[in-house]
């Protein structure tokens, strides 16, 4: 089955995919971090997520791809941030135009990060002979799960507290399913897969770094696709760093790259 083309429409799918996944996300954080301020509001057909000030959660998604957007627009969007002492991050496709991205560069925002959005028809993926076990985890994991997906951030050690409460969250908000991957019946790596009007976000992605080079990613991606499929999904989509270990694990996967996005930043000052 051939792939849709990378235009307009697909981008439209794509990006609505993930700012459901990170609404879903925020909307868990502030039920059980109320403290937090954690929400999102609507904005030109685009989603604008507060989830604290260092989050990567907090961003725009979708911005110049449903409405036309007016400097109106812009001053509620940079209201909303500017409330918070947070930079505005805005993660713009290319399908939004040249002119959009001109108008942010006159606005003061500067380019600060790109991302490439792969994505592949769901397909069922046949799980190959090997020693590593992938299994959906149980409600009563969802804490084992994020200190198995911290433990393989080890280079950010200093981030761990923040790594297992996003974990945390990333296991158990609304729509979002966990997994395991298990060797000797001991968890060694995680993934997890959110779905969102027939696309399949692949996210969470961790292994331990000592079991590495064990195929552990390449068994649960081969069963979030299997997963997906028994969704009824049509389109899986993941977002990988350009060049990254990721990105070339997706395309070993079937992954292809839709476009490249960039992130536009407008500090609160």
């Amino acid at each position: 089955m051939t792939l849709p083309f990378a235009d307009l429409k697909l981008s439209r799918r794509l990006e609505s995919a993930e700012a459901a996944a990170n609404a879903a996300f925020v909307e868990a954080r502030a039920t059980l971090q109320p403290s937090s301020r954690a929400r999102w509001i609507e904005v030109a057909g685009a989603r604008c997520m507060f989830d604290g000030p260092d989050s990567p959660i907090s961003q725009v998604f979708g911005l110049g791809l449903f409405d036309e957007v007016t400097t109106a627009h812009l001053d509620t969007i940079e209201a909303f941030f500017r409330a918070e002492n947070s930079p505005c991050d805005l993660e713009i496709s290319p399908l939004a135009g040249p002119e959009f991205s001109a108008m942010l560069a006159e606005r003061g925002y500067v380019p600060v990060e790109h991302s490439s959005m792969t994505y592949q028809r769901v397909r069922w993926a046949t799980l190959r002979e090997s020693d590593v076990r992938v299994r959906r985890i149980e409600p009563s994991e969802a804490r084992a799960w994020a200190e198995t997906s911290a433990r393989g951030w080890a280079d950010h050690i200093e981030a761990e507290t923040f790594l297992r409460q996003f974990g945390h969250i990333v296991a158990t908000r609304e729509g979002s399913i966990a997994f395991f991957a298990e060797l000797d019946g001991r968890p060694i790596a995680t993934g997890a897969l959110f779905v969102a009007d027939g696309v399949a976000l692949f996210s969470g992605a961790s292994t331990i770094p000592t079991w590495r080079g064990r195929g552990a990613q390449r068994a649960l991606l081969n069963a979030r696709l299997r997963h997906a499929a028994e969704a009824g999904c049509d389109l899986a989509v993941m977002v990988t760093l350009p060049g990254s270990t990721s990105q070339r694990n997706a395309e070993r996967a079937g992954f292809r790259i839709a476009y490249t996005r960039t992130k536009w930043r407008k500090d609160p000052a």
